[in-house]
């Protein structure tokens, strides 16, 4: 019964802030037109579609096979991470006010879910979709990857391995804790994938700043607080998150390329070269 609540809960604030973020940013020209062109843009993005829900159809009817296969493993890196960092996160918390907790909360539980379903729908509203397409496929990314590091690497956040972090979030608020039982492990810990998808969108935010110049300063706040608050709430390291950006950028990299491959598009895959070879002869001097 508390899943469905927080499931509930979750989908409501989600609906209410992707409601308020459609009045924000989007005008009645730009709805009627989606709305017009509804079919062929949903025929332009099937495939992506349909490979982005059987990857997640798929991670989710593996996932304890996975977990069993992690633990078979047994490659627990906890220790190296804490040797790394030592007691950056406990600081972190004696630092930050405590009535700051149920805000980072909220953006933990909510405000990631808000960003992951907000940027799709947007992207949908404009007349091209390459924005949907690479946004998609560096989602795929990010959980193929993390994927991978949960199965090979165990690692236990701060609040598991350290008595001086509490889990603040689930002290507080333990019907939390339900939810993200359900959809991952304690030990999916190194990278940060909230952190690497809240770095995904805001990077497209930054890149699509043009047509939704309001979306990127809400993204931007989202995203930056459920960043910290993977650490302040004693889930991820700092070192987990520093993983998590370089995934996210790394997979917008990525998404580039295999769409302007998949879509056949010889211009785009230049630019990118070119890009590359820019960046080569920038480093060789």
């Amino acid at each position: 019964m508390a899943l469905l609540n927080m499931l509930l809960l979750t989908g409501l604030a989600v609906l209410a802030g992707v409601t308020m973020t459609c009045v924000l940013c989007l005008d009645r020209r730009q709805l009627r037109r989606t709305i017009g062109e509804y079919d062929h843009r949903l025929r332009d993005v099937a495939p992506y579609l349909g490979a982005a829900a059987l990857f997640f159809l798929t991670k989710r009817l593996t996932h304890d096979y996975s977990v069993k296969l992690s633990h078979a493993l047994d490659w627990d890196i906890t220790a190296e991470i804490y040797a790394a960092e030592g007691e950056f996160v406990a600081h972190l918390q004696d630092i930050v006010p405590q009535a700051t907790l149920e805000f980072f909360s909220i953006m933990y539980m909510f405000g990631f879910p808000f960003l992951l379903v907000t940027a799709p729908i947007l992207y949908f509203a404009l007349s091209s979709q390459r924005h949907l397409k690479e946004l998609l496929i560096a989602y795929v990314f990010n959980y193929v990857i993390g994927a991978i590091c949960y199965t090979l690497f165990i690692a236990y956040g701060p609040r598991n391995h350290l008595s001086t972090v509490d889990g603040l979030m689930y002290s507080f608020y333990p019907q939390t804790q339900d939810m993200t039982a359900a959809v991952s492990a304690n030990t999916d810990v190194f990278p940060s994938l909230h952190t690497s998808l809240a770095v995904v969108v805001l990077l497209f935010a930054w890149r699509s700043r043009r047509e939704y110049p309001r979306w990127l300063p809400l993204a931007t706040f989202v995203a930056a607080s459920v960043v910290f608050s993977t650490m302040y709430l004693g889930i991820h390291w700092l070192m987990d998150v520093v993983a998590g950006i370089v995934l996210g950028v790394g997979s917008i990299y990525a998404a580039e390329r295999i769409v302007a491959r998949a879509e056949g598009d010889a211009g785009r895959m230049s630019v990118l070269d070119d890009r590359e070879e820019g960046i080569a002869s920038d480093a060789s001097d």
